[in-house]
Parts: C-alpha cells; sequence; structure tokens
C-alpha cells in the first residue's frame, strides 16, 4: 500500500544556500518525491548556509532513500543525517519505573522499606486478600506473550515482540492509568507458559494474553482462566471482537440493515476471528460465512481444530463450501482478520448495495481501502491514516480499568457486550456518518465509559452468583429432614 505513513517518518538534516527560497524548494522536492511534509525547522542560520530539518512521512525505507536523493540532486543542497523517528521513539524502550510515594529522608525510608514494610508483610501473611489494596497488584497487570503470533509479522520470538509489548502497557496508563508490565517468554511450549504465569500471578490484579498463535492461544486462556482468581484476557480474541461489534453496530446504523438480516463473511478463523463470531452470534447474527485459507469452514467437513469445528457447526447453515471470493458475492458486510491483498474491486463490487468493509490486517489491509470505498458504503481499517481506526486500545485500557475497580476474578460475555455497547455510544446521532462509525482512540471519554460498563457488568454478574448460591442454600435447607 502505497500511502506515507506516520509509522515510517523521517527527519532529513539538510544544508542548503541561505536564500528565502530555500525551504519552499525543499518542500517541493519532498512533495514530487511522494512523501508528506510535515515539518520544516531552521535549526541554524549563516551568512551562506541554512540548516534545515526536513520531516515526513514516507511508505518505506526504500522510499526514504529516493527522499534522500531528490533533496541531494538539488543545487548545492547536501544531506547530512536522515533520522528514522519511529527507532528514535523506541531509542532506550518506552518503560520506566516511577515511584508513587517520596523517599526524602529515613523517615520516609522507615516507612516504605525496612523496618516498617515487615508490618505490612506479616499483614498480608495473615490475610493474601489485603495484597490487592497493599501492594501494586490493586492496579497492575501482566502482558503476556511468547512472540509467535506478533502483529502481522508472525513468529518473531519474545525480543522482537517486545516493542509491541512495550507500547501496549503505554497505552495502558495513557488512557486507563494501569500499570502494565511486559511479560515476553523464551518459550513457546502451553504447558510452560501456563505454569509460568500462574508462578507469576501474585504480583498481578490481571493478565493480557498477546500475539499468542492459535490454537494454543484458547488452550492458555481457558486453562489460566479455570485456574488463576484474577481475570485473564486475551486481547487479540476478545479485544478485536469488542471493537469490531461496536464498529459494526454504528456501521449497520448508516445503511439501515440489522445484524439479524445482514449476510456476513469473514476472512480469517485463527483467534480474533473466532472470537468475532462468537461474540456477533451471541448479538444475533445468523447469516455468517467465515473463510480461511482454503475457503470457506461448512459442516461437511471434518476439522482437527476444535474452533474451526465450532464455526463449522455454528456458522455457513446453507453449507456453502467455496472460495472468499464465491462467499463475498452479494454479501453485505465483509470483516477481515487475516492477511494482506486477498480481495480487490472485483469483489467488493460484487458485494450487496451499500456493503460494509472492515479490513483489519495488519499494517496491510485484505484491501487498499481507498480502492474498497469505490464500491463500498462504509469502509473501515485497523490503520491510523484512514477513517474508522477498528483499534484495540478503544476496548482493553477501559476493559481492565473496569475490571480492576470492580475487583472481578472472571470476565463474562455480559461483559465484552457491555464494552462494545459503551464504545459505539460514543458516537452521537448526528456525528454518526460512513466516515465515523467509531470514535478516535484519543476521545478521552471512551476508557472512562467501557470502565464504567463493565464494572457494572461485573458487579452484575456478581449479584447474579450470590442470588444463585442464596437459591441453593434456601433448597438444600427445604430438602432437609425435620429431625436433622
Amino acid at each position: 500500500m502505497a500511502n506515507p505513513s506516520p509509522g515510517n517518518s523521517i527527519t532529513l538534516r539538510v544544508e542548503a544556500p541561505s536564500s528565502f527560497t530555500a525551504t519552499s524548494e525543499l518542500a517541493a522536492a519532498v512533495g514530487a518525491a511522494g512523501a508528506a511534509i510535515t515539518a520544516l525547522d531552521v535549526t541554524e542560520s549563516h551568512h551562506e548556509t541554512l540548516v534545515v530539518d526536513v520531516t515526513c512521512n514516507t511508505t518505506d525505507d526504500e522510499h526514504a532513500a529516493r527522499v534522500k536523493d531528490a533533496l541531494n540532486e538539488l543545487d548545492g543542497v547536501t544531506v547530512q543525517h536522515v533520522f528514522d523517528r519511529t527507532f528514535l521513539m523506541h531509542l532506550g524502550g518506552k518503560l520506566e519505573v516511577v515511584p508513587k510515594v517520596a523517599l526524602r529522608n529515613r523517615d520516609d525510608l522507615s516507612r516504605a522499606y525496612t523496618p516498617g514494610v515487615a508490618r505490612v508483610c506479616l499483614a498480608i501473611a495473615e490475610d493474601p486478600a489485603a495484597a490487592r489494596n497493599l501492594t501494586v497488584k490493586r492496579n497492575t497487570i501482566a502482558v503476556v506473550t511468547d512472540g509467535s503470533a506478533v502483529l502481522g509479522l508472525g513468529n518473531i520470538g519474545p525480543a522482537a515482540a517486545l516493542p509491541v509489548m512495550e507500547g501496549k502497557a503505554a497505552l495502558f496508563k495513557q488512557f486507563a492509568n494501569v500499570d502494565a508490565w511486559p511479560v515476553c517468554l523464551d518459550t513457546q511450549d502451553t504447558e510452560e507458559i501456563i505454569k509460568i504465569v500462574k508462578a507469576l500471578a501474585p504480583v498481578y490484579g490481571g493478565v493480557n494474553l498477546e500475539d499468542i498463535a492459535a490454537p494454543r492461544c484458547f488452550e492458555i486462556e481457558n486453562r489460566l482462566r479455570a485456574e488463576l482468581d484474577i481475570p485473564v484476557f486475551h486481547d487479540d480474541q476478545h479485544g478485536t471482537a469488542i471493537v469490531t461489534l461496536a464498529a459494526l453496530v454504528n456501521a449497520l446504523r448508516v445503511v439501515g440493515k440489522k445484524l439479524s438480516e445482514v449476510r456476513i463473511v469473514v476472512s480469517g478463523v485463527g483467534a480474533a476471528g473466532s472470537a468475532i463470531i462468537q461474540l456477533l452470534k451471541a448479538q444475533g447474527a445468523r447469516h455468517i460465512v467465515a473463510a480461511g485459507r482454503s475457503g470457506a469452514i461448512h459442516s461437511g467437513e471434518e476439522y482437527s481444530d476444535e474452533h474451526r469445528s465450532w464455526i463449522a457447526a455454528n456458522t455457513n447453515e446453507e453449507g456453502f463450501s467455496g472460495t472468499l471470493h464465491e462467499a463475498l458475492v452479494e454479501a453485505d458486510v465483509f470483516i477481515g482478520v487475516s492477511a494482506p491483498h486477498v480481495m480487490g474491486e472485483e469483489q467488493v463490487a460484487a458485494m450487496a448495495e451499500n456493503a460494509i468493509v472492515f479490513a483489519m490486517a495488519n499494517p496491510t489491509p485484505e484491501i487498499d481501502p481507498v480502492v474498497a470505498s469505490k464500491h463500498a458504503a462504509v469502509v473501515a481499517t485497523g490503520r491510523s491514516d484512514f477513517p474508522n481506526q477498528i483499534n484495540n486500545v478503544l476496548a482493553f485500557p477501559g476493559f481492565f480499568r473496569g475490571l480492576l475497580d470492580a475487583g472481578a476474578s472472571d470476565i463474562t460475555p455480559d461483559m465484552l457486550v457491555a464494552a462494545a455497547e459503551a464504545i459505539a455510544n460514543r458516537v452521537a446521532d448526528d456525528e454518526l456518518n460512513a466516515s465515523y462509525i467509531i470514535p478516535s482512540v484519543f476521545d478521552p471519554h471512551v476508557a472512562a465509559d467501557v470502565a464504567t460498563a463493565v464494572a457494572n457488568a461485573a458487579a452484575n454478574a456478581a449479584a447474579g452468583k450470590t442470588a444463585a448460591a442464596a437459591d441453593a442454600a434456601a433448597q438444600h435447607t427445604n430438602l432437609e429432614p425435620a429431625n436433622a
């Protein structure tokens, strides 16, 4: 996709002849090379020369090199340095640990550390639940990965996954004031991952599983949810499903269609695709066809993967067995969580009138959104440089904020739906249009609304459990013999 992006932003330090037209000539050359200029700063001014920092967005490293060459070709111009702004942001990492309390003197030290800390340790030893109020556990989650399915990059390992996990932790803090820490594990053994996370759990109030390949991610999440007393959330599944549902609810409002009636085609049956299908089904979607690399998932074939087997049994009621492209004919909705360029303009044109296209593969979508918009009524991607960015950051910070505030120990489907509704409702009726179906990731109200919705759903779930336990106790009492 040949669109300049902030993810490939560079700053070129350029020496140019001192003249009134110097900066305009530099800007023109950058524009002619196809880059999007974002800043021009004169950093030094001499009697014969200027030193100018030219900042622009490019498409990739090769494009950046062409921009440099274009500037060097100008008379009297020399590019002294090229700085990759993305790498500069990551230099030294994106996180640090900062104490919340002042340590100014011996008095402070005696309470924060020895000897006073011993009293707090003994209080927790006597009542382990006190750790939630007396330690970082109250507001801290672990962002756990094995590096086996990072973004669209694949199995690149735990060290290479760390920049993503750092970014995730930064987003938790920025948007919901949740303290998060990367836990990148140098193993891809299911049992070992489960064992390590269980051993780490006393420090954390929740676990966010991230970028773990399917189908192992399903078993890891299920086991940890069953064996830990803190919430475990696989963001690639549930975070993606939440924001997809929120966006689809509003997109259907734009085109005047109902979830129960539209034909939906999902490309990708890994962690995200499976979770999206389950949540859409739970909300009333009735006509879904899911497609993997070999075509549509259908009940006429047996699958070794239990999640594909579930999809086969619960979708595609007509038994369609063709390709993704064939499934798209007259479809109302395309949801892509698969790979770049799996569909073209011809396939979008073959969809139903007022079609909806969610091309969410990252960093390169299933189809160029500009091309898709020629035929689809609503187009969304996972990217920040196009309208309608369907991004998990709309969900996971507020979701965990709500879980931590409620002291929740588990996650229910009602919490997922509540989060999706909170996100969708941030777009008012008078704001809703084809280019604005989902709020900005920088909307300061999103995380708070999601947190409140999740906390309320958690409270309702807890109240339901209490009522059920009371009913069971009452029934047991009524069944006891009179002389008991």
